[in-house]
């Protein structure tokens, strides 16, 4: 599994907001300065995070982005899931029955595993704790 620009961009962008958006909407050419990413890059992210709920945007003069809840209630798992569609290693990880060898495969239980452990980790922190450096890596 990599993730893709895509995600990390749009994980850089929602930590942004929940460090700067406290006082109201955030104009994304202040988050696109901030962060060293292109306005244009940012505009095609927008439609994903707010399709998938997790900003609310407004137009005109004083418009922008801000998050739709409190950052304590966005995981990077669930934000990276909205971005890159699955965050399996391996496509029978998530579905085994769309494979035919599942059966007998002695591999499954490995990439089953690893998908496991890679979706807890990553719905183990929220934006907040992404904002605060709260996680733990000596835990993994």
């Amino acid at each position: 599994m990599k993730i893709s620009t895509k995600g990390r961009y749009a994980l850089r962008m929602l930590i942004d907001l929940a460090e700067n958006g406290n006082s109201g909407y955030v104009a994304l050419k202040d988050i696109a300065e901030r962060q060293g990413i292109s306005k244009k890059y940012l505009e095609q992210i927008v439609p994903i995070l707010s399709r998938g709920k997790i900003l609310k945007t407004t137009r005109g003069f004083q418009g922008g982005y801000m998050l739709s809840a409190p950052p304590e209630n966005f995981t990077v798992g669930q934000i990276l899931r909205l971005t890159e569609g699955s965050l399996a290693p391996v496509a029978c990880a998530e579905c085994p029955e769309d494979c035919e060898r599942s059966g007998e495969c002695k591999t499954l239980c490995i990439w089953q595993g690893l998908n496991r452990v890679i979706n807890e980790y990553l719905d183990g922190i929220t934006l907040s704790d992404a904002v605060n450096q709260n996680i733990a890596i000596d835990e993994i």
